[in-house]
């Protein structure tokens, strides 16, 4: 697991201007409730999700992918309160794929980490800083973050499609202490961007048969393909964490994808956010509830 670097430390409480958006530094949140789902994927047909040549799908001692589903519903930011709905597959990097399960243990040596496939957020000013600075693929949707007693649960739509759903069992306790990093790559500007971040907080975390998750995956085009990756409806893993506290590094990095023959057109680009302001309201909250026929 990557730590946080001193570095982020030494320059605490200082001020960046970046794009137009003040941060105070840190990029962070904090005490914000977080989901997270994974659930087996057909591996082979995860590749064709993976752009260029050095992402591999992380495989299982069975073979199997795994598609990781993220809310986090920030309360405080540098950027104001949003949510934040992560779709992406776990990966590996480099020029070969690597065995089962070991980069799940060595995670620097085998740049273990998930590439976005989707990321609608609630937000413009999440949609300019997220994929202006960092390359996420970051749009803004129509969200919740719902919690009651028993379920923790998120839905999706955009367009006035419903694209999808997640609903987990709320761990009866969250005790586990949680300390991790993890690398995010994503594709913006025919280009392939890694960026880093940290969490902590205290986890209820489900296995196998105890991780009781619903996903539901609807028909608008973000989404839709997803069907394809033949996903085992019983979720892997759950885990809930009532106030988790992150930082998203500064530092990332990014390079050239590269392609067998000539690329036929050029992917979204600086376009898709140099008119984008500093809006913090949010969309109005989903409201379609016949999804049922969605469920995966």
């Amino acid at each position: 697991m990557m730590g946080v670097p001193n570095r982020i430390e030494r320059y605490r409480d200082r001020h960046a201007l970046v794009d137009g958006i003040p941060y105070i530094l840190p990029v962070n949140c904090v005490d914000s409730p977080a989901l997270f789902a994974g659930f087996q994927i057909n591996a082979d047909k995860a590749k064709k999700f993976l752009p260029g040549n050095e992402l591999h799908p992380f495989r299982l001692w069975n073979g199997k992918g795994l598609l990781l589903i993220t809310v986090i519903n920030y309360l405080e930011t540098s950027i104001g309160k949003y949510i934040e709905f992560s779709i992406a597959i776990a990966c590996t990097r480099g020029h070969k794929p690597a065995l089962p399960l070991l980069p799940g243990l060595f995670m620097s040596r085998y740049g273990t980490g998930q590439y976005v496939i989707d990321l609608p957020v609630s937000s413009e000013i999440s949609v300019k800083g997220g994929k202006g600075i960092w390359g996420m693929p970051k749009h803004q949707a129509h969200l919740d973050y719902k919690i009651s007693d028993k379920i923790v649960s998120s839905q999706y739509e955009k367009d006035g499609q419903f694209a999808m759903r997640i609903e987990i069992d709320r761990p009866s306790r969250t005790w586990i202490p949680l300390n991790v990093g993890a690398t995010n790559y994503c594709k913006f500007r025919n280009m392939l961007m890694a960026s880093y971040i940290y969490f902590k907080g205290k986890a209820g975390l489900n296995l196998f048969g105890s991780a009781n998750a619903r996903l539901y995956i609807g028909d608008h085009p973000k989404t839709a393909p997803l069907r394809d990756l033949e996903i085992d409806p019983d979720a892997f893993l759950t885990m809930y964490i009532p106030r988790a506290n992150g930082i998203l590094d500064d530092h990332f990095e990014s390079w050239f994808l590269t392609y067998g023959e000539p690329p036929a057109r050029m992917p979204e680009g600086m376009e898709s956010v140099v008119d984008l302001g500093l809006d913090e309201e949010w969309l109005s909250p989903p409201s379609i509830s016949d999804y049922e026929h969605f469920k995966i």
